[in-house]
């Protein structure tokens, strides 16, 4: 098979400047001679406006390393649950109808989707791979409907299996559908009424992007290495699911037994209510820095002695590996993890770190007072061996090289020259 340039759409609700794992892919494939082109929205993530930067100069993010961007308009995310319903929903209709309207003429051998939550964001893929007539895959890195109703965006039975209706129909219509975990398989396989070949059913998990397997020696301004104190760092998504209230009790317990410090990095739906109740409790030993770009990361996790991952107690998280996870083993660094089911598997199967159950105060405080008392070759220890497991299990490079084969394979099957 020979190893000719193949033309692919990302379709994706979320692209740089936002923070994303997409956009890693994207460079990735224009690195490797393809040509990639993006049907995204305007940048809203996660603070649930349209940044500004975007607004005052939209064409300064028509191009991403090499990769043509064509964006649509949508309602941004905003604060509030029908604002996000609607953000959903507006991306989905603007991009079926002016993203193929943008996409005409141009040909592609693949169309990849990014799916995270709205899956309905994979619907302009659909409509625009059936009129070029090319091969859709989906990542499927949610599960709907289940995480609708994990996160309380939405509850009456009826309205769940009216979504899950349209599930079935997205994924009855995909021509690939790739796993983020193999506790998918099962969910998924449930909404595909028409039969899916085995080998069309992918595992296909995240990785980390680049920087985090080789972190910079010295710090980050942001926050000064603090060789006095054990210092846990959360990086990520500031939502309901990440559970914070346990969090923060948990912190406010152990101030007065160990140095520790708490840093929080990054921003969403529980930020205002984070910052609110360090005030009202007097955490002194939280720090909440605040959202801050992919490359500030790496120098963050330097100054850390452990990283933080948790997820509240629910069937369709256990199932999931937040993105965060892969990144954290790549950095070896030990991993305190607050969480259920699939990540809380790897962190063992690794021994990267430890691990409780989700929402487990008593087994979060033990956990974490147990690590903070750890000499520091014992947490080495623990990260390299985090680090081993990434590289065999989750390598950036064995992942897009195994996506690319499955591009060409549909190539083929799609009767293109190969």
């Amino acid at each position: 098979m020979s190893e000719q340039k193949l033309k692919v759409l990302i379709v994706s609700q979320y692209f740089w400047p936002e923070n994303m794992r997409v956009n890693d892919l994207v460079e990735g494939l224009v690195q490797r001679g393809h040509e990639v082109t993006v049907l995204t929205g305007w940048p809203n993530y996660p603070e649930g406006r349209v940044f500004e930067d975007y607004r005052r100069s939209p064409k300064q993010y028509t191009e991403y390393r090499g990769a043509k961007i064509v964006r649509v308009p949508f309602i941004p995310r905003g604060k509030r649950s029908i604002t996000l319903m609607l953000n959903y929903v507006s991306f989905f209709l603007s991009g079926s109808v002016l993203g193929s309207w943008k996409l005409r003429g141009r040909e592609f051998d693949a169309i990849f989707v990014y799916a995270v939550s709205p899956i309905m964001s994979a619907i302009p893929a659909l409509m625009i791979g059936k009129l070029k007539k090319v091969p859709v895959f989906i990542w499927v890195l949610d599960l709907w409907p289940e995480t609708l109703n994990a996160v309380g965006v939405l509850s009456s039975a009826r309205l769940l299996a009216l979504v899950g209706k349209g599930v079935s129909w997205i994924y009855n219509r995909a021509d690939y559908l790739l796993l983020q975990s193999t506790a998918f398989s099962a969910s998924v396989k449930q909404y595909c009424t028409r039969a899916m070949p085995p080998e069309r059913l992918v595992y296909f998990p995240s990785w980390a992007e680049d920087g985090f397997s080789k972190l910079p020696a010295e710090g980050s301004p942001l926050i000064e290495r603090d060789l006095q104190m054990f210092t846990i760092l959360f990086a990520g998504n500031l939502g309901d699911a990440q559970d914070f209230p346990a969090i923060l009790d948990v912190a406010e317990a152990l101030r007065g037994e160990l140095a520790i410090r708490w840093v929080i990095v990054g921003d969403g739906r529980m930020s205002e209510w984070l910052e609110q109740q360090v005030i009202d409790r007097g955490l002194d030993n939280v720090f909440l820095l605040g959202r801050h770009p992919l490359e500030a990361m790496p120098p963050l996790f330097t100054t850390a002695d452990a990283l933080l991952v948790s997820l509240k107690t629910n069937e369709v998280f256990e199932k999931t590996i937040p993105g965060k996870v892969q990144a954290y083993l790549a950095s070896g660094k030990p991993i305190l993890g607050m969480i259920d089911g699939e990540a809380s598997r790897v962190i063992e199967e690794a021994g990267a770190g430890l691990a409780c159950s989700s929402s487990d105060r008593a087994g979060f405080a033990r956990i974490v007072s147990q690590m903070a008392q750890m000499t520091s070759s014992q947490r080495q220890a623990m990260g390299a061996s985090g680090k081993r497991y990434y590289e065999n299990h989750f390598s950036k490079e064995k992942l897009f090289s195994n996506l690319v084969s499955l591009f060409r394979q549909a190539t083929c099957r799609n009767g293109k020259s190969c």
